[in-house]
């Protein structure tokens, strides 16, 4: 298998110093610029050796495989084999089977996918009571600080964004300040089809999710605006599907919430996929402040 990025000579150092003697079978960074993901196969199996883009999801990423990934279904989150925080490198288990976005689902095993996806992250997101008042409270500051964000996204986007566009983003991003308290999770940070996966058992699809760098305390119904999004969007049967395995309907305030972090990612994903030529991204961004459009006062 060729390898596209070299692996640093130190990264790879260190993870023989973890597992023993390993080979590189090949980079599977995903395509953006700042990932650093390879495949090495040793005595015991396969192991991934990731570096993170930054501190920050590094802090994320580890916390999440140290204390939330171990109390999933076994075989259904990576695991952490160790950190080296002068890298900002991590070396993980696989999670088996094979990426869904390389799969034709017929519409009723999309909706099982869902199932199974709403279920792993109930599990995911954990209790209120396994949250500590320090989460609680950085949740709490994730929501304002989304609300507080709208016109840096306005800025970055300039005239990508239409005068009706920019005035659903302010109205949305006001409305989400003004709501109350939501029920708070850990969240994964970015929780869709790039990042999941089925394995095929003897049984059933096995699902499973990687990529927990951007994990951390927020709004549980933050981890939906890719769905809603997304995969959601003129599919109101794959949203039931997952609502019915994560195992309760959302709150009102919830849904309130939901729309409105919608228009707020909107407005990020036009103004940082149109310096990126991501076409794709960016009409989805329009797409959605189509959808979600506040007609003018008066």
């Amino acid at each position: 298998m060729s390898v596209t990025k070299p692996i640093p000579p130190a990264l790879l150092g260190w993870a023989q110093n973890v597992v023993g003697p390993a080979r590189v079978d090949r980079d599977v960074s995903n395509d953006r610029a700042n990932s650093q993901v390879w495949r090495l196969s040793c005595a015991t199996g396969i192991v991934f050796a990731k570096v993170a883009p930054n501190p920050t999801s590094f802090a994320r990423d580890t916390r999440a495989l140290r204390e939330v990934a171990p109390g999933m279904e076994p075989g259904t989150a990576p695991l952490l084999l160790a950190a080296d925080p002068l890298q900002q490198a991590l070396l993980l288990t696989p999670v088996p089977g094979r990426m869904v976005k390389a799969l034709s689902l017929t519409p009723a095993e999309q909706r099982a996918l869902h199932r199974q996806a709403g279920r792993w992250l109930r599990r995911f997101h954990g209790g209120a009571g396994e949250l500590s008042s320090q989460d609680r409270a950085d949740s709490a500051a994730e929501v304002a600080r989304a609300a507080a964000g709208a016109d840096n996204h306005l800025g970055r986007a300039g005239d990508l964004i239409a005068p009706e566009g920019q005035r659903t983003v302010r109205w949305h991003a006001a409305a989400l300040g003004r709501i109350g308290p939501l029920p708070a999770g850990f969240i994964h940070g970015d929780f869709q089809a790039r990042n999941w996966l089925l394995d095929a058992g003897p049984a059933d699809r096995v699902f499973g999710a990687v990529d927990l760098e951007r994990a951390r305390p927020h709004a549980a119904v933050a981890d939906l605006v890719p769905l809603a999004c997304g995969s959601w969007v003129g599919r109101p049967d794959l949203q039931e599907a997952f609502l019915d395995g994560y195992g309760r309907a959302l709150t009102a305030e919830e849904q309130w919430a939901l729309r409105c972090l919608c228009a707020l990612d909107a407005a990020s994903t036009i103004s940082w996929g149109a310096p990126q030529g991501d076409l794709e991204i960016v009409a989805r961004g329009r797409a959605t402040l189509a959808r979600l459009e506040v007609p003018a006062a008066g």
